[in-house]
Parts: structure tokens; sequence; C-alpha cells
């Protein structure tokens, strides 16, 4: 028997995503929010929304029992996560499993594997996916000195149990990394309960690949080409593109092949994203797997032409994959325009007073807000996505620099980040592809 009704956990534009999937599929959905999100479009749109708490996340979109709460109101007999709050959480995916609801993600033992950023490195090893050299688990001082000397500076330190960015810090010597190595612990204690932190070689100015993956639950793996994501700062992505202008198809055909390998080693099923570094040799190193819907996937949608919400709904229902041969057609891009200063990049949260949106061929936008909705202050500053598609990279990039003239979104104490976006695509190391992960921080601030 299929889904019939799926509760969101989750909100903002990856919770009008999956409403929209949903409503094609025939299902009803159920949205979850705080007390901050009561004006959303996610609650408006929702055949039912229930309130789950007050504006912190802590006591609303990452309270376990309040959502299986609203769970068990709603009589919905599936959950979809989203990304980011609980969506890779195996406690959650466990508890929904053990409500006999169905978890539209990976199975909880997955989810605690690959959020091991160790293990998962471990299996990749494994299974042959080359990584960086650096510790074989989490390290102390004492042992991160020994590996740092080995290996050479400048090292990276990172959280063992998360990701996104934080509990990561670079380090050009011993001085550095007796500094930096119980910060590095503290904030990865904070973000994910675990200060455990492990070392690899940093790379000067790689770039930032990531593979996309669809897997069914009969060992069935599908991978639907690559992003690069590149355009970054402090480690949060800010430009995606598919496919990536710096490999080769031959590059590409080996990355597939180890992606899928190391899909099936894990069991993996549903939806997932493998990431690579790749130096300035073209060598690409294992990062880590991410077991959920990211929030770069339209890129890949507009070049594929496949629905990867749809299918993460038709996977957990026990469909088999039927996607054949997966063609990319033409280049896509994706800009995330958030609510914040384009200059300090500081949160800039306030009320939409003006919202123009482009248009016309080749232009997708994903969004949650309108003219009149409060941006509030508790959440990533995200709000819109402006997605460009081009029959090549060329016209993609110009498709990108009119959609961005077009956009006008003003308000009360609101300020975007679309200036930022139209100087990246304006710089010649973008369009000609010679932009790396620390491209923002060199050439634009």
């Amino acid at each position: 028997m299929g889904i019939r009704s799926v509760l969101i956990a989750n909100r903002g534009e990856i919770a009008v995503r999956v409403i929209r999937a949903c409503r094609e599929l025939g299902i009803h959905t159920v949205s979850v929010y705080s007390e901050a999100d009561k004006d959303s479009m996610h609650v408006k749109l929702s055949h039912r929304s229930i309130c789950i708490g007050p504006p912190e996340a802590s006591k609303s979109y990452l309270d376990i029992p309040r959502i299986m709460s609203a769970l068990e109101v709603s009589g919905a007999d599936a959950v979809h996560p989203g990304y980011g709050f609980l969506s890779e959480n195996p406690k959650f995916a466990e508890v929904v499993n053990a409500s006999k609801r169905v978890f539209i993600g990976p199975p909880p033992h997955v989810l605690e594997l690959i959020g091991d950023k160790v293990k998962a490195r471990e299996l990749a090893k494994k299974v042959g996916l080359p990584l960086l050299p650096g510790s074989d688990g989490p390290v102390d001082f004492k042992k991160a000195v020994e590996i740092a000397n080995s290996i050479g500076y400048p090292v990276v330190i990172k959280a063992a149990g998360g990701g996104g960015g934080r509990g990561i810090r670079v380090v050009h010597n011993e001085r550095e990394l007796r500094e930096k190595l119980p910060l590095a612990m503290q904030e990865a204690q904070v973000a994910f309960g675990d200060n455990r932190v492990y070392i690899e070689k940093y790379l000067i100015n790689p770039k930032h690949i990531e593979v996309q993956v669809l897997a069914d639950r009969y060992g069935n793996v599908v991978c639907l080409g690559e992003r690069e994501c590149s355009i970054q700062r402090r480690y949060q992505k800010l430009v995606e593109e598919a496919p990536s202008v710096s490999i080769t198809d031959q590059q590409r055909k080996i990355l597939e092949e180890g992606v899928t390998e190391f899909c099936k080693a894990l069991g993996y099923v549903g939806a997932g994203t493998v990431e690579f570094l790749m130096d300035q040799d073209g060598n690409f190193y294992f990062m880590e797997m991410n077991g959920r819907i990211q929030v770069e996937h339209p890129v890949t949608e507009m070049v594929t032409g496949i629905d990867i919400v749809k299918w993460q709904i038709k996977i957990a229902e026990g469909e088999k994959l039927k996607l054949g041969e997966v063609e990319n057609r033409g280049y896509a891009i994706e800009f995330r325009i958030n609510a914040e200063d384009p200059n300090t990049f500081m949160p800039s949260p306030g009320t939409v007073e003006t919202l123009y949106l482009p248009g016309g061929p080749g232009i997708r936008v994903d969004t949650h807000v309108y003219c009149g909705y409060t941006v509030p202050p508790y959440y990533d500053s995200l709000l819109l996505k402006l997605v460009v598609w081009g029959k090549d990279r060329e016209e993609a990039i110009m498709r990108g620099r009119r959609a961005l003239e077009e956009l006008v979104i003003t308000g009360k104490g609101l300020k975007t980040n679309v200036e930022f976006h139209k100087r990246v695509v304006a710089t010649r190391e973008f369009r000609e592809g010679r932009h790396h992960v620390r491209f923002v921080e060199e050439l634009m601030i």
C-alpha cells in the first residue's frame, strides 16, 4: 500500500518543495510549525498544519517528542525530514519507524554510520575511495601533533560527529594546533553532542565536487551526475552548478563507479550525496556522505529532468528505481539568496515589502517568502533559491545575470546577498571555471 499522508518535519522552502511533490503524487500533507512560522507559506499550502512549540528550534523543529505528538495527532503514515534539523538524526528515524510510520530517508543504522565521519572514512577506504592523508580516528593533542608532523602543515581539524562547516579549524603550525584543537572540540560538542575530532591534510584552493545518488531497498544505485559547489564562505555553499565544468568524462565515470560501490557497501536507501575535494592536479578525495535531500538538488533536477523528492517518496513506498540511463542536458546554476548583508554576510531579517521574482525560459525559483512575510531571526537565512538553466554553461551564466537583475526583494530591515551574486557572475574566474573554495575570501571580500 502506498503512502497516503506525509508529515513534513521541517520549514521554509524545503517544506514547500515537499508539499508540491506530495500534491503531484496525490498525497495528503501535514505541516508542523513553530509560533514564529505561523504565517509561513508551508503552513498555508499544506492540507493540515500543527503548531509544535515556541520559536526556538530546540523547542520545536528539533524536539522529537513534540514532532511525534504531532504525528500521532495527524494520523500521517510517513515523515519527510527535509534537510537540516532532524533529517540525519538516526534516533529520530528509529523512533518514526518504531511508531509503524515510514521515515522517508535512509535506515537509522546507515544514518548513524555516515554521521560518524571517522567510520564513514573507514568504509570509503575499504571500497577504494581516495582519502586525504590524516588520522585514522579521533585524536587528542599529542596524537594530532604526531600526525601533523608526519603529513605536514597546514592541516584541518574536523568534527567526527557532524558537518555543515561546524567544528572545522585550519592549522598552520603546532602553536595554532594547541590553540584551535580545544576550540574545535568545544564547537563540535555544542553542535553535535560529540567532541571527537580528526585531522586531515589541508588542500590549497581545492574544488568541491559532489555526486547525487538515488538508491532503492533492492540494491539498485543510480548516480545522477555531479555538482560543483566551490563558491562558498566559511564552508557554507552559496552557488552550485551541474555539471561541473572542472572534470572530464573519464573522471566522472571513475567517481560514479566509486560512489556506487560505496553506497552498496553502506546498504544505502533513498536520496543522498557523496562529497569530494578535488586538488589542483585533478585528484579527488572523499569528504563525507549526506544522507538527505540537499539544498542544491534543483540543479540536478534541471539537467536530468528527474524529480528527486518524488523519488525519495517512491523509494520509501518500496518502488524499484526505473530510471534507465540518466542523461544530463545543458547546465544549471543555483544562487542561494539569503537575508544577509551582501558585504559582511551578517544576518538581516525583516519584513518583505517588495518582491519581484524573475521568469522566462530556464528559470526556477524555490521559495517560501511573499509580500508581507516577516523573516524570523531564529533560523537559517535562506529566502529563496534562484535556479537557471541553459543549453551550455555560457547561456546559463548569462541567464543567471539577467535573472539576478530582475530579482527584487526589499523590505523594512531586510538586506539580501543579491549584489554579492552579481559580483560573482561578473568575475572572469567564475566565467572561466577557475573558482575554488576560497574564491570568496580571496577575490570577493
